[in-house]
């Protein structure tokens, strides 16, 4: 009997099954890996974008703020007559401080330009110093009352459309009706210049003054003092509060539905718009306990209450991040909730709430909104000396000087953020430092 003939279709179609099977995987792997090469190409583009636009952001904020760090002066010779600051020769402080000074400096002005003979054109070669130059010699004979009678030359500032005319803000070349700045107080300005009288030199009185009306006068250390006190209210009233009430959250409170609401109502109080706690401040610290307007405290109570609920999340994170096994050594011992609370957890979770203090503290360095609402957008001249004085903050400042006509507060208002960037930077550096020195890995 004879044998069937062996049947080789069978091994030949698996073998083509398979082979069509692994082509549909390298397709498939082909496809994924085609895939995610293209999700991290879109990541790193998204990231560079970014970072564009935020160097671009920078770029332009550094480029208009470098002018407001340098002001043009003028090496003026004065002749601090005695007849006109003090014709009695008394040396009365009253009397120093309410001399008539403008009258010295224009007379210093005058005898520059001794072809300048009729009202108009006398007006507007005063025009070109800085109105602050009058406080600048009246503080100088106050403080040194001997020079009078004296001729001193002083370094005094111009005005703010010559200044900018110096750093080439204002044209020359454009019709002067289009400018500030008149084709003879050019004139004028440019005879200073080839006399060597002019200079620009680094402008300290922005760091050392409060607002003023003038740009080339203003400053921002009342700005930054009354930073200072309403961001020390807010730390002495936000962390201690935010602090026990995370301990007790975390540690002593029962798993209820009340607790379960309390937490619940945190987590929303942290979303809450900023403009909501200025209007609780103003109804209830303003109107209802009448404290002070546009004062630090009244600012620093406001902005704890928007601090509290990123604080309480930050410190109940750090705390839950505690290893059960230090409570349960710590109770082994025989320590009791309080002792294990205050001797073990806290200070090892102390880094992560500290962390979350700072990022809570910056995020309120740069608020605005709910300040504006309890008055602390009012014009300060004076520098304030505590927490009950009038007083502005650098983020409403910054705002005020945005809003203003003249062109020189635009460079001004452009340092000044790089100021309060700076501080933002350094508190956010902070943190990152003090969770890398004091971090602990379990």
């Amino acid at each position: 009997m004879t044998d069937p003939a062996p049947n080789m279709s069978g091994p030949t179609t698996g073998g083509v099954a398979m082979q069509n099977s692994n082509d549909a995987v390298r397709r498939s792997l082909k496809r994924r890996y085609a895939a995610e090469r293209r999700f991290k190409t879109y990541g790193i583009l998204a990231i560079a974008f970014a970072m564009g636009m935020l160097g671009l952001l920078f770029t332009t904020i550094i480029s208009k703020a470098i002018p407001a760090f340098t002001q043009t002066t003028i090496n003026l010779e004065i002749t601090l007559d005695g007849k006109i600051i003090d014709p009695q020769g008394t040396r009365e402080r009253q009397t120093l401080s309410s001399a008539n000074y403008r009258s010295v400096i224009r007379r210093a002005v005058f005898d520059l330009f001794p072809d300048v003979t009729t009202r108009r054109d006398r007006r507007a070669l005063y025009e070109i110093i800085s109105p602050g130059a009058v406080y600048k010699i009246r503080d100088m004979v106050m403080a040194n009352p001997d020079l009078i009678g004296e001729r001193v030359t002083v370094q005094m500032p111009m005005s703010d459309d010559i200044d900018q005319l110096n750093k080439g803000q204002i044209r020359k070349d454009s019709p002067e009706a289009e400018r500030r700045v008149k084709d003879k107080q050019i004139a004028w300005f440019e005879r200073l210049e080839n006399r060597g009288l002019i200079e620009t030199v680094f402008n300290t009185t922005f760091f050392t003054a409060g607002d003023s009306r003038e740009p080339e006068l203003a400053g921002i250390l009342g700005a930054a003092m009354g930073s200072l006190f309403t961001m020390l209210v807010t730390l002495l009233v936000s962390f201690p509060l935010a602090v026990a009430s995370a301990i007790y959250l975390e540690e002593f409170a029962p798993v209820n539905k009340w607790t379960q609401t309390i937490e619940v109502n945190i987590n929303n109080l942290a979303a809450v718009p900023s403009i909501v706690f200025g209007l609780l401040g103003l109804a209830v610290f303003i109107n209802f306990f009448g404290m002070p307007r546009s004062a630090p405290v009244v600012g620093g109570l406001v902005l704890a209450l928007m601090t509290l609920p990123t604080i309480i999340i930050a410190a109940r994170s750090a705390l839950k991040s505690v290893p059960p096994s230090i409570r349960e050594a710590a109770y082994g011992l025989g320590a009791s909730p309080l002792q294990v609370t205050t001797h073990h957890v806290l200070p090892l979770a102390m880094p992560g709430i500290l962390t979350g203090t700072i990022i809570g503290m910056a995020q309120a360095l740069g608020e605005t909104a709910p300040l504006l609402m309890i008055g602390m957008v009012a014009f300060i001249v004076d520098v304030p000396h505590g927490a009950l004085d009038p007083a502005t903050v650098l983020p409403v400042q910054i705002y005020l000087w945005a809003d203003s006509p003249e062109r020189a507060f635009v460079e001004r208002t452009s340092a000044a953020i790089c100021v309060l960037l700076g501080f933002l930077v350094l508190m956010n550096v902070g943190a990152v430092l003090l969770r890398k020195r004091f971090e602990r890995k379990w």
